[in-house]
């Protein structure tokens, strides 16, 4: 049976292709679902534009749209391992992580809900007697997200969160190869009691769905979150229809491990930091510089602990690493461990794509760790979104720096210290949107999340995460019986 999709606020079939859902473990077949067309769009769109202008949305008061969201959280966390297990078909990843990334979408739901009921307009600083102003946010009506198969559920949710908080609608399409969490959400609004209209899910490809959704007229903010030539495409979509946009795209993140470091817990720290999500994440602890009074010592314990990982099937317990999403990317990783062959980086261990037992009929690819590279390696440089670790050894901390910052990347990064004066300094001069000390890959909805350089534009998460989809109106307020003068 080919599932129906939710457009305009409706479930009905898609005039796209069917598109297949396969489970990366074994290719087995989890759902055929319609797609939209480019059809299927302009009416969500247009169903989007009559919905958020209605007065029974566009004039809700804060809290009523809070309602919805904390209803929703409510509804996600009822059915937490229901929805981990069908993000796990749908990406791969083990269930230890699914359920974390479930829990994190109800925690933005609820976060969002809190902070549209809380967050206040502003009485002006008053710069003359006989006017007073005020500033107030409004919604700025259709917006299109777009999200990646990674992290679907925590991706979409802070995307449609923050939006309908802002009282606007949503166009969510979501990854091809990852639709049906966003199609669960649906639901989940849908049981919330979130009007028709103001949200649609829209799987397809993005050639097609992606670009009509972007392009629309109506269409006034684009929010995005994968690679960065896409972003870049989108950049210059909203730069000519002159709107805005937020873009979370690639990384390259430098983790730094400094000679007073705590051994045991840098170690276990980069080893999460870079091979949980089988180094398929943005924010994965890519490169590594070691300081080389240390280096030996924490290479042998890093080594061991990398080799303990289990990689595994994503529904058993204990499974630390699953399958990477798809064959064809098995093969982009595998391409570039190659590459570093070919530019003199050994591989420490991993390496080779895993193939036997249950595991061959999936696309599983091992911990792998490669040395005796400098940073200007392709390897260092492009981002592979897989589980592939490249050490450089440093001595001295200017270069340190210098190396870290030798990128067209700039999204996060990671400082491995006892000394908490030293390692703030250094987490000020790293050039990335996100610095972890002591830790690494731990999220609060709370703290503002994004790039520099080519890593992407603007914020989401935050309290000025819902404002992120809104726009600024002052308003001026006569005091004054006298006329403007000139009228006088």
């Amino acid at each position: 049976m080919v599932r129906p999709i939710f457009i305009g606020g409706e479930w009905r079939q898609g005039r796209g292709p069917i598109s297949v859902s396969r489970f990366p473990a074994d290719g087995s077949v989890n759902a055929e679902l319609s797609t939209a067309s480019r059809e299927d769009v302009e009416e969500a769109v247009q169903a989007a534009e009559r919905a958020w202008r209605a007065p029974s949305w566009r004039q809700a008061l804060p809290h009523q749209r809070a309602a919805i969201l904390y209803k929703v959280a409510d509804l996600i966390e009822a059915r937490l391992e229901q929805l981990a297990a069908l993000q796990t078909r749908d990406n791969g990843k083990p269930l230890a992580e699914t359920r974390g990334l479930v829990a994190s979408a109800a925690g933005t739901a609820r976060y969002f809900a809190a902070a549209c009921e809380t967050l206040d307009e502003q009485l002006t600083s008053q710069r003359a007697a006989d006017f007073m102003t005020l500033s107030v946010h409004e919604p700025i009506g259709v917006v299109a997200a777009i999200t990646p198969w990674n992290s679907p559920i925590a991706s979409e949710m802070q995307k449609i969160a923050p939006a309908l908080a802002g009282g606007n609608a949503v166009l969510l399409k979501p990854a091809d190869a990852t639709p049906l969490a966003a199609l669960e959400l649906a639901r989940l609004f849908e049981e919330a009691g979130l009007p028709k209209g103001l949200l649609s899910i829209l799987p397809g490809r993005g050639s097609v769905v992606g670009d009509a959704l972007v392009r629309h007229p109506l269409v006034r903010k684009i929010s995005f979150t994968g690679g960065t030539n896409t972003g870049r495409s989108l950049a210059h979509i909203a730069a000519d229809k002159l709107i805005p946009t937020s873009l979370e795209l690639g990384g390259k993140s430098p983790t730094i491990v400094l000679e007073d470091a705590d051994i045991e817990l840098a170690a276990k720290g980069v080893v999460y930091g870079i091979f949980s999500s089988a180094g398929q994440a943005c924010i994965a602890g890519s490169r590594l510089f070691v300081h080389g009074a240390v280096y030996e010592r924490f290479m042998e314990r890093l080594l061991t602990l990398t080799r303990e990982l289990r990689v595994g099937h994503p529904e058993q317990d204990g499974t630390h690493m699953g399958p990477l999403i798809s064959e064809a990317h098995l093969q982009s990783v595998a391409d570039y461990v190659a590459l570093a062959r070919e530019e003199g980086g050994e591989v420490l261990c991993g390496g080779e794509r895993l193939s036997e037992g249950t595991l061959a009929n999936g696309s599983f690819y091992p911990p792998t760790i490669i040395t005796g590279l400098n940073n200007g390696a392709r390897v260092c440089q492009e981002e592979i979104f897989g589980p592939v670790l490249v050490v450089i050894r440093f001595e001295d901390e200017a270069d340190l720096l210098g190396q870290a910052n030798d990128s067209i990347f700039g999204l996060a990064a990671g400082i491995w210290s006892e000394d908490f004066r030293r390692a703030w300094r250094l987490a000020r001069r790293l050039e990335c949107g996100t610095v972890w000390i002591n830790t690494y890959k731990k999220f609060s909805v709370s703290a503002p999340f994004g790039g520099y350089k080519e890593s992407g534009l603007g914020r989401e998460k935050g309290r000025e995460g819902v404002l992120a989809y809104m726009q600024q109106k002052s308003i001026y307020v006569g005091l004054s019986d006298t006329p403007n003068p000139w009228c006088c």
